[in-house]
């Protein structure tokens, strides 16, 4: 082998040990870049970003539970940015995916401000040292699940009710058709549950109506003094029989832009409600302050009232906060729900005040409007005229006997 030859394999045998030792040093610095990913708590290029664009609760935290990024919403939760988890049940979370590595997911309860919240978190790995938790709530979800499985079965229990005791009533006045008297007297009873079952009915259609995305179509200039007047009528014959008198107090001449038959019948619920939980011998009082911009009605009883942990859902569809006592009054637990929605769609709403043992005052608030016209003119009064004396009547002569 000539020198020529030698220097060619000596520069080959160079090239492949030059080789094998770029292809360590490149081995190398790999394994020490994916360390330091490994290591850092740096965020991915844009992750904050996307955090940010977030509408849902969402929160990056290190292996100790502390918060390294943060979506807006997640500060209501009490998570900011440098400080840990503020729940227990957050960090035991993340730990289970830290563990595994899978995702987890679980529904919990947080606190947000002065309120528990139902929530489902998902945790997800995103580095050996970084994790994400997503949190979304799901209270409002939940309640309106609620108030469906409470509407589904109070219905069917409500229907069942009056139509399995007319069956009966109408079997029993078969059984009984040689006897007049109890003939009548099933009859009446008939009849009564009838008018129940008709009352329930009419009172689903209703609020089906008040609730469907129609507009209120009988709407014209209303007296408030109408309302309530129309309104204290309808239950006058309940109160008489319950020995319970109702007061009618406050301002006089108010307007409000509505439908009439609708706000007669939310004000007629909310008196037929003060009555039907007052006590014998007790007063309800419907009263009314307007200005010219806003008309409150106020009707008050000084019954068995509320307690505070039942006046979030008394407006909702077939609820009663004293079950016993609805079914023997005859209740439908229909009648707060349509003053709720009625009054809502006057742009109106409904506050509630009660203490147990104290009783209740449910108050209306309505947008005023300016008395017509022909209302101010027939509100004047106008002053008697003096009686003139009759014509063709001679004054008798002296001497004669008028």
């Amino acid at each position: 082998m000539d020198s020529t030859q030698l220097a060619l394999v000596a520069l080959s045998v160079g090239a492949m040990i030059g080789g094998g030792i770029a292809g360590l040093v490149f081995i190398a610095l790999r394994a020490r870049d994916r360390a330091r990913v490994d290591s850092s708590l740096e965020l991915p290029d844009g992750a904050s970003d996307v955090l940010q664009g977030m509408d849902e609760v969402a929160v990056v935290v290190d292996a100790s539970g502390h918060i390294v990024a943060a979506s807006a919403p997640a500060e209501l939760f009490g998570m900011v940015v440098g400080t840990p988890l503020p729940e227990d049940d957050l960090r035991l979370l993340v730990r289970s995916a830290r563990h595994t590595g899978l995702p987890e997911s679980s529904t919990l309860r947080l606190r947000r401000g002065a309120e528990l919240r139902l929530v489902t978190a998902r945790v997800s790995v995103i580095t050996p040292r970084l994790s994400l938790i997503v949190i979304r709530d799901i209270t409002e979800h939940e309640r309106v699940e609620e108030m469906r499985r409470d509407f589904l079965s109070n219905t069917s229990h409500e229907l069942k009710t009056p139509v399995g005791a007319i069956t009966l009533l109408a079997e029993a006045i078969d059984s009984a058709a040689d006897d007049p008297a109890q003939v009548r007297n099933f009859a009446g009873r008939l009849s009564a549950e009838a008018a129940r079952l008709g009352q329930l009915t009419s009172r689903i259609m209703n609020l089906s109506r008040l609730q469907s995305a129609d507009d209120l179509t009988e709407l014209r200039d209303v007296s408030v003094d109408e309302v309530v007047a129309a309104a204290i009528e309808s239950q006058s014959i309940a109160a008489d029989a319950a020995g319970i008198a109702i007061v009618r107090g406050g301002a006089r001449g108010a307007y409000v832009r509505g439908d009439v038959q609708v706000l007669t019948e939310a004000v007629g619920n909310l008196v037929a409600n003060a009555v039907a939980y007052s006590p014998r011998g007790a007063q309800v009082g419907v009263g009314v302050r307007a200005d010219a911009a806003v008309v409150e009605i106020a009707v008050t009883d000084r019954g068995i009232g509320i307690p505070e942990e039942e006046q979030n859902r008394i407006f909702e569809r077939f609820y009663r906060a004293d079950q016993a006592r609805s079914r023997r009054t005859g209740g439908t637990g229909l009648g707060l729900s349509i003053v709720k929605h009625a009054i809502q769609r006057h742009g109106g709403e409904v506050e509630l005040w009660s203490r147990p043992g104290r009783g209740s005052t449910f108050t209306v608030r309505l947008s005023a409007i300016p008395a017509p016209p022909m209302a101010e003119h027939a509100g004047r009064r106008k002053k008697p005229k003096k009686p003139k004396k009759k014509a063709g009547a001679a004054a008798p002569a002296k001497g004669e006997t008028p």
